[in-house]
């Protein structure tokens, strides 16, 4: 029930809290109280019934039992009083009210309808505001609670209101203010964003695929990893978390439990998957719609990643994992596509929108927690559900759930497949590269900056990539000439001929480590490089040194002090290095999976639950299913009954109470207990068990 309720707008509320004050009402009542015309009120009635919240009686329209618990007091209003003056006799007694009189009532009017009244302070006189509540008290129109606070009853209230359940009616939707945008500028912004994710979560697979991270012990990725990865992308840590989670849930990422490692004792690491290739393979809007659709879906609120009162949260980390912020996420854009196309909604106007939209969820939401509106609307705009702030063409269908692949596959920027060589030993790409250029430009260079055309630097370091995997010299630039617009120019001739020229010169093997080299001089200088120091050279021969260090140790300290080693094989020939690609196993199952349910499984559902409800009500035994003892409790305080009940007390222990329930009334159930008259309040979800006392 929480949750039927929790999908009505302010309209649909508002008629249901009619429907608990007027019961049985009619629709005439329902337009009434709401201060809206008869067609208006008789949808939202109808709308009502069809989610089966309310039910049509001979005498008019009921609402469902548990709704009240859920809704507590409609519209702020108290509880029926009694000895109340009614019709004319209430008109006249609020008519003749004295100034201090209206006043207080005036006060809790439009709630709260409970007030405090008391003493003056160290004085034994009665204060004047509790002098005219105790006036109001005998002439039927407050209500004593108890010595210091008193009620107003509904029906005083609903007079005073003049017979209207809110100050201000929410039968229609608020005009939320917007900018309009054109929507061929909002598709093409979308698309450029898609491009973009495209280019960076291929990026992480390839970067992950050659140098993985480590998982922490308690999951997800380290800050450092985070930091490094986010420096690589050149954007924020924040949008990086994001990019993360968001490839993650769409099955890209996964830990490498160990049956792809070559050696038991290496640690888990973050890996792409198998479906990573085929990701890699598919067309842009096929790539983009698979991350778009993961992102709609998952759980996980990466806006929680960094230091939060509840200590550090890691990406990747079960600690991302918060369900609102799909609940949260979902609301928020389906706000923004009740817009008209290409409106652009503001964080102050959708959090109106959702405010009607969703009221009972708005008003339990005690805070954002990192995924309110703003942060939807910022995660949207990186995955190219929006762009310039309004929901794009292809977004609209993933808020939808309709295919949305073909629809941004226009919008994205098409990849090219060339580059244009600079004189000052850069490569110019033209636009998003795809294929076995994108795959040449990463071996052979570093990327200096991103954007719609990306600017690529050639190094010694890059150089080196291509050569430590056995290519030569000629085969370098032959490539590059293959894929590039302009003739390989002369500066970036001689840095590959120069770097291959003084490649493999040395060599290291393993002693644990040894190092042969043909130019004494150069063996000389690495002997007395004091950066190497760690390695305790020792001389064994006039072209060799020995080193307890194990050998890839070695050979990383000399590649980092740019001597430019290579490695010895076993038989002393030339190893090369191999291109490794991690790959974690596919996931077995999606992250979140969604499933809705035919009316066949309706149907069985009902029937167990009217099965055990016959079953119970003819047993005679106590029934500790809480919507049982709920609805027991409601029909007892119809029906005049009494019941035996256990009820937890403060302490958690149980004590048994004969009762005859005389009303249930937000979540409150007052009941004369035992055969005095005593009367007593009880808080129904405490009540542990119910039976009839027979």
């Amino acid at each position: 029930m929480q949750r039927a309720l929790e999908g009505l707008d302010l309209a649909h509320l508002q008629a249901l809290e009619a429907m608990i004050v007027a019961s049985p009402a009619s629709t005439e009542d329902v337009a009434d109280l709401l201060g809206a015309d008869a067609a208006r009120a008789e949808e939202l009635v109808g709308d009502l019934h069809a989610l089966a919240l309310c039910w049509r009686s001979p005498e008019g329209m009921r609402p469902a039992r548990a709704v009240a618990d859920v809704v507590g007091l409609p519209g702020g209003l108290g509880p029926v009083g009694s000895g109340v003056p009614t019709g004319e006799a209430l008109r006249a007694a609020l008519d003749g009210l004295q100034p201090r009189h209206r006043s207080l009532l005036d006060a809790l009017t439009w709630g709260p309808a409970r007030g405090a009244v008391a003493a003056v302070p160290g004085q034994g006189a009665a204060s004047p505001v509790s002098v005219a509540a105790q006036e109001l008290v005998e002439a039927g129109l407050l209500e004593r609670e108890d010595d210091a606070h008193v009620v107003l009853p509904r029906e005083v209230a609903l007079a005073l209101r003049g017979g209207r359940l809110h100050r201000t009616s929410g039968v229609a939707a608020p005009q939320v203010e917007h900018r309009s945008l054109d929507l061929e500028v909002v598709d093409a912004a979308a698309g450029g964003r898609a491009a973009e994710l495209i280019v960076l979560v291929t990026e992480v697979v390839e970067e992950w695929g050659t140098r993985p991270p480590r998982v922490l012990r308690s999951g997800g990725l380290a800050v450092r990893d985070l930091g490094r990865l986010a420096a690589h992308l050149e954007t924020g840590t924040d949008e990086v978390a994001w990019l993360l989670e968001t490839a993650h849930a769409a099955g890209l990422l996964a830990v490498d439990d160990g049956r792809q490692r070559v050696r038991a004792d290496e640690a888990a690491v973050w890996a792409p998957t198998a479906l990573a290739d085929e990701w890699l393979a598919d067309d842009a809007g096929d790539r983009w719609a698979a991350l778009a659709a993961a992102w709609w879906s998952t759980s996980a609120a990466p806006s929680l990643v960094g230091t939060t009162e509840g200590g550090r949260v890691n990406a990747l980390s079960t600690a991302t994992s918060y369900p609102l912020a799909r609940q949260r996420r979902h609301d928020t854009l389906r706000a923004l596509a009740s817009l008209p196309p290409g409106a652009v909604g503001g964080e102050e106007a959708l959090g109106e929108l959702l405010r009607w939209r969703h009221p009972l969820r708005s008003a339990r939401s005690t805070g954002d927690h990192g995924v309110g509106p703003a942060t939807v609307l910022r995660e949207s705009e990186w995955a190219g559900v929006t762009g310039r702030g309004a929901l794009s063409t292809p977004g609209r269908a993933v808020v939808a759930g309709d295919p949305a692949a073909d629809l941004m596959a226009p919008l994205v920027p098409p990849a090219v497949d060339h580059v244009l060589l600079q004189a000052d030993l850069t490569a110019i790409a033209p636009g998003r590269l795809d294929g076995p250029a994108r795959s040449l430009l990463r071996l052979l260079s570093e990327v200096e900056s991103r954007g719609g055309a990306s600017v690529h630097r050639f190094d010694e370091q890059s150089v080196r990539r291509a050569l430590d995997l056995g290519w030569t010299a000629d085969r370098v630039l032959e490539e590059l000439a293959a894929v590039s617009r302009t003739p390989v120019p002369q500066p970036l001739d001689y840095l590959v001929r120069d770097v291959a020229r003084r490649h493999g010169v040395a060599r290291v093997g393993a002693c644990a480590a040894y190092l042969r080299c043909d130019d004494a001089a150069l063996l000389d200088r690495i002997e007395h490089d004091r950066a190497l120091g760690m390695l305790q050279w020792r001389r064994i021969a006039p072209t060799v040194l020995v080193s307890p260090v194990p050998a890839p140790t070695v050979l990383d300290l000399l590649r980092e002090e740019q001597y430019g080693p290579v490695a010895d094989g076993g038989d002393g020939g030339l190893a090369l290095a191999a291109a490794q690609q991690h790959r974690a196993p596919r996931p077995s199952t999606p992250a979140v999976r969604v499933s809705g349910v035919d009316a066949e499984v309706a149907r069985q559902v009902v029937g167990v639950m009217r099965r055990g409800d016959v079953t119970a009500s003819s047993s005679g035994e106590a029934s500790t299913d809480p919507v049982v003892v709920s609805a027991t409790v409601r029909e007892a305080a119809v029906d005049g009954q009494a019941l035996w009940i256990g009820y937890a007390d403060d302490a958690g222990g149980v004590a048994t109470h004969l009762v005859r329930p005389l009303a249930v009334e937000g979540g409150r159930v007052r009941a004369s207990v035992g055969d005095a008259d005593v009367t007593r309040t009880f808080l129904l979800h405490r009540i542990t068990r119910v039976s009839p006392a027979w």
